[in-house]
């Protein structure tokens, strides 16, 4: 057996340390990159880690309150105001009446028939529900009567005339000799009835019961 040269053990105990500390760093070195991954992950961003609904709750409660906005803070301007539709009650109409129209129809009448003026309303204790609207009236050849009178009956939208063989649609029956508010021209002059725009006389025809009061003047 050969002779063991001077200083080995010296040598060899210096080794053993050596490993030891390495097998010691190796070990803690291990868990120590466990421990920072499990910080690094602890620290990430919870914006990466949260839902988008909780995203935004939380974004809203970082907003700062209005009050501290001030003064200077830009405002949504106030939204305006939607102008009111005219009623259909009062069928639209920017037709003015006379006094003398006023004070010449009875607050009893239903309905109001202005010859003068051409023009007749609705109305219900002398209050306007429609009109004024404009209507023709008989020419001097067959003029419409004058008087107060009372609806009838009323014909629908689809009676043929049998005087004249022609179509009167919604045609309200008030005065003898076949007297009626009816659709028709508003240009030509009747044979003594009054004529209405289409959708004026289905108004009227809707509105005026039998036996309501009509006053012609």
């Amino acid at each position: 057996m050969p002779a063991k040269p001077p200083g080995w053990h010296q040598t060899a105990a210096t080794h053993r340390r050596r490993r030891r500390a390495l097998t010691w760093v190796t070990a803690l070195a291990v868990p120590g990159l466990g421990l920072i991954a499990a910080t690094s992950w602890l620290l990430a961003s919870a914006e990466t880690r949260t839902p988008p609904a909780a995203r935004i709750a939380l974004a809203r409660t970082m907003l700062p309150a209005p009050a501290a906005w001030g003064s200077t803070a830009t405002r949504l301007p106030a939204p305006s105001p939607v102008p009111a539709l005219r009623s259909p009650d009062r069928g639209g109409s920017d037709l003015m009446l006379s006094t003398r129209a006023r004070r010449s129809c009875p607050p009893a009448a239903l309905a109001c028939a202005d010859l003068r003026d051409h023009l007749t309303w609705l109305q219900s204790r002398g209050h306007i529900t429609y009109g004024p609207v404009r209507m023709e009236p008989g020419g001097p050849g067959d003029p419409t009567p004058r008087g107060v009178f009372h609806v009838a009956w009323k014909a629908g939208p689809h009676y043929v005339s049998t005087s004249f063989g022609i179509p009167i649609p919604y045609a309200v029956f008030f005065a003898p000799g076949g007297i009626a508010f009816h659709a028709g021209s508003l240009t030509t002059s009747s044979h003594g009835c009054v004529h209405l725009s289409l959708p004026s006389a289905h108004y009227y025809h809707d509105h005026l019961p039998e036996g309501a009061e009509v006053a012609v003047f």
